[in-house]
Parts: C-alpha cells; structure tokens; sequence
C-alpha cells in the first residue's frame, strides 16, 4: 500500500492554470499541450477545466538519448489543468465560483496567468489593464474561501480541544489558529511557518487554496518578449512577485501559440529572431516541475534512455518503486552515478574506469539528474 500510495502521489500531482477572464489563460494551456481548447474573446470560455499531459524538457535527456541511441525515449512529464477565469465575489459564488474554486482545490500547485499588455481588442473583464489588482483580486477570493474553511473547522473543533484538551483538536487548532490570523490580514495560508508535524497533518487534512504553491506567468506583448524589464506592467509584476518570494516568468502567450505549430528547428529559427534564447513555456514547464518539488533520475541502455519522476525527499527503494512495485519490495541496491560524470567522462565505461560509479543501499535518498540500475530480488511462491 506504501509503495502504490508514493506512486500515486506522484501521477496525480497537477498544475492549475488560473487567472481573469481573456487574460491568456487557455492560449497558454493551448501553446503548453497544442491541444486547442476554445481560446474565446469572452468570459467563460472555459468552464470545465481541460487537462493536458505535457513533455518536461530536458537537456540532460537529449544527451543521453544521443549517446546510447536508444530504441525509444521517454521523457518526464507534468500535467496541467485549464481552470475557467475567476471573477471578483467567486469565494460567494459569483460567476461560476464555486466551480472554479473546487477545481483550484484539486490542484497541487498554481500557474497565475497576469495580463501585461495592451490591446482594445481584446476585452478585460475588469475594464482596464492593471496586473497587481488582477492579482489581488484573485488572491483575495482564495484567501476568503481559505477563511471560510479554516473558520468553520475551528467553530467544530474548539470546545474540543479547550475543555477536553483532546490531543488531535489541539494539534488542529495550533494549525488553524495562525492560518485563520493570516487571512483575516489578507494573507496567504503558505505565509504561516508551521512546524514538520503540522505541515504533514496540515497537507493531508486542509486543501487550503493559498497554501499551494504559485508562480506567476506574465503575459507580455510580443515587443517587450526580449527585454521584459522595459514593461512597466512585467515590473510591477516581478516587484509583487519578489515580496512575496514567489517566481514570475515572462511569456507572450500569442508567441507561444505560434511557436507550438512549427518545428523544432523552425522554433529555434523563431526565438533566436525574437533575441530570447528559450521557450517561455520551456520555463513555465521547468518551473512547475520544481514547484511541486519534483526531480528526475534516469535509467539508460541501447533499449530505453527514460528520465523518470520522483519527489525530493524519497529513498532509492521508492524511487525503484516508481519504476516497479517488485523494485521496491526486492530491493537489494542500486547502482549510481551523477549525470555530470557522463557528461564530462563521456561514457558509461569512462566514469567506472574513474571510480564515479557506486553502489547504494536503502538509506540513500536519489538526487536530481542521477542515474540509476536497480538490483533486486523477488521470491515467488
């Protein structure tokens, strides 16, 4: 059960895609999986969220494919989910909030899709541009459904736990009580500090909407892609952004919609011509990917080269279980080495005749770019 729930954990694990209405939300989502979701010049385009499995580049991977030349390549991957625009008063069911905020909750992490650019043809929902007071009117709708919840919990447990002294309720209102202070302030959940126990209790039993962590995707006119900085909007964006501690990426949602129809040669033609050396979705990709505290380790051979999910923090007998559920229950060791050992030795042979090979056993936790064959043993009855 241990083994199927780490794997799960992972597999499920997606990105939400939110922001206003016509702020480039599912032009974004379309450029991302080249799916072509309605893209309207209106309000509720998107209404029931739209979900795409997409590729995580990877340089490292490219690498290996070109140097074992493998039968097949299998890169990582990240899902996203489409989520239809929020509008002031959704935490009250205004527009379709309850629809939206439900689907927010079922989210891992969360892409916030801000307008940077001016365009009278396109309509904004709130009549003028002004990324910062997108953002907050966003943020504060989470923040009201987050109070909500967490006030009507603490109305539940109280008496609980201040005339029973029960253990559990205790624990609950340690973790409510500076949650509830937060938001009454306008804060986010995610601003509270709590303890590892409270952290692991908190993420089973609250999915809070301003827990999750958030980047921010600045959507930019194609003529501030190259030097974002000069965009007054990009900056205040970047400013709110960097108080908070949170990351903002810059990215011509259009421009990504263009780049999504060509090739791979013809993308690259397109970017050095635009003066920006990589995708913006390539970051919002690599971006989410970090944002849910994801990492990659590899298996490689003439039959597969595969980079393969794990979550910072697990140990090589589930990381071998990722790959199979026998891995994990047979698992005797693994044998390791460093992506940069072959990238700077330039083969598998070189980095054992350097001594970069080693072999570890179940107290060792995989970091990101490893590479790895696992030996194990399965007796069937």
């Amino acid at each position: 059960m241990l083994i199927l729930n780490a794997v799960k954990r992972i597999m499920g694990l997606k990105t939400g895609i939110v922001g206003l209405s016509n702020v480039g939300k599912s032009t974004l989502f379309n450029a991302i999986t080249n799916s072509h979701v309605e893209a309207a010049n209106y309000p509720f385009a998107t209404i029931n969220p739209n979900t795409g499995v997409v590729n995580v580049p990877d340089e490292r991977l490219d690498f290996l494919s070109n140097l074992f030349k493998p039968e097949r390549t299998i890169p990582a991957t990240v899902e996203f989910y489409d989520i239809a625009g929020l509008v002031k008063g959704a935490s009250k069911g205004e527009g379709l909030g309850n629809q939206f905020l439900a689907h927010i909750r079922e989210c891992d992490a969360i892409v916030e899709v801000v307008r940077c650019f001016d365009n009278p043809d396109i309509i904004h929902v709130e009549g003028s541009v002004d990324p910062i007071r997108d953002i907050e009117v966003i943020n504060l709708e989470l923040v009201m459904a987050d109070l909500e919840t967490v006030t009507k919990r603490i109305e539940k447990i109280e008496n609980k736990a201040r005339i029973l002294k029960d253990k559990e309720s205790l624990l609950e209102m340690s973790i409510l009580t500076p949650f509830k202070e937060a938001l009454e302030q306008g804060l986010a959940a995610r601003t509270v500090e709590l303890s590892k126990e409270q952290e692991e209790y908190a993420k089973v039993n609250y999915h809070l909407l301003t827990r999750k962590p958030i980047i921010y995707v600045a959507n930019v006119a194609e003529t501030d892609l190259a030097d974002p900085d000069s965009c007054d909007y990009y900056s205040k964006v970047k400013e709110f952004a960097l108080k908070e501690h949170n990351q903002v990426i810059p990215v011509s949602c259009e421009i990504e919609s263009q780049l999504s129809e060509l090739s791979k040669e013809d993308r690259q033609v397109f970017l050095d011509d635009l003066g920006v050396k990589e995708s913006g979705l390539e970051k919002v990709i690599k971006a989410t990917y970090k944002l849910l505290n994801l990492s990659t380790f590899f298996t490689v051979g003439s039959d597969e080269c595969r980079a393969w999910t794990f979550m910072n923090g697990m140990s090589a007998p589930e990381c071998a279980g990722i790959i199979h559920t026998d891995f994990q229950k047979g698992f005797i060791c693994a044998e390791v080495y460093a992506y940069e050992s072959i990238h700077e030795l330039g083969s598998e042979a070189a980095v054992k005749e350097a001594g970069k090979l080693r072999t570890e056993g179940k107290g060792y936790f995989p970091k990101d770019g490893d590479i790895m064959f696992f030996k194990f043993n399965v007796t069937r009855k």
